[in-house]
């Protein structure tokens, strides 16, 4: 047997994550947990309950928002609250995860997404459920521009997610799940309009799943993973702090 530990591709598979570390099982439940609370109140925020009722787009905003920022703040400590896909991605290229722990995550996440959309339509009465919450192109828009919009709208999550998680800043003296909240909600504020703004695979997983809606399905895989590792990428290899840097951050 080939010994990993300690070698170079140690440093990327991460064996030793799932063997030695018995806290990995309750790191994934956390996922499973955000990421079914995220997409079951997030989608049922979409959703109204009667005609006279319009969710407007402030309002999904928000909740999205919130229930993100709620979530970081209550299992950030346990598992880092990745509950997204993109945010995996982004740490594992930027040496934050390890590949084993970062493809458990992403696949409780996508178990997770899919239970929180199954709830939430067991909870809702048939005239209700509509599509669930699912994010769709704009008809005006064509996959790619879809493709583009999603890309660029999880590229400004993630810089934000990239940025307030950095161990050597000395400057962040206020809420990182708030600056990260924010980001949902403003994301959500510009891209609801174009692609339904889910710059979280998982999310749009769950409502495909129950309600079996797959078209242009690949762009909310496609754009939000490019994003992400492109703001991974960006912010590690151009404004990462280093060390000897920390006093040109302390404001």
């Amino acid at each position: 047997m080939v010994e990993l530990k300690g070698s170079g591709a140690e440093s990327i598979i991460g064996v030793s994550d799932i063997t030695e570390n018995r806290s990995i099982w309750t790191a994934l439940i956390a996922e499973f947990v955000g990421t079914f609370l995220l997409v079951a109140i997030g989608c049922g925020s979409c959703i109204a309950i009667s005609a006279s009722r319009v969710s407007s787009e402030v309002q999904i905003a928000l909740t999205f928002g919130l229930i993100v920022a709620a979530m970081a703040q209550s299992i950030g400590h346990v598992s880092g609250c990745h509950i997204n896909p993109a945010v995996t991605a982004s740490l594992f290229v930027t040496g934050d995860i390890k590949l084993l722990k970062s493809l458990l995550y992403i696949l409780v996440q996508c178990i997770g997404a899919a239970a929180g959309a199954a709830f939430l339509k067991f909870m809702l009465p048939e005239s209700a459920v509509g599509n669930l919450g699912m994010t769709s192109v704009n008809a005006a828009l064509t996959p790619a521009q879809g493709f583009l919009f999603e890309l660029t709208l999880t590229f400004v999550l993630l810089f934000v997610v990239q940025a307030v998680c950095d161990g050597r800043r000395k400057d962040i003296k206020g809420s990182v799940p708030l600056a990260i909240g924010l980001a949902v909600a403003v994301v959500h504020l510009c891209g609801i309009q174009f692609t339904g703004s889910s710059v979280n695979p998982a999310r749009t997983l769950g409502p495909a799943i129950v309600m079996n809606l797959w078209e242009n399905h690949w762009v909310y895989w496609a754009g939000p993973i490019s994003g992400g590792v492109l703001a991974g990428l960006l912010y590690k290899l151009v404004f990462k702090v280093q060390k000897g840097d920390n006093d040109s951050y302390d404001f």
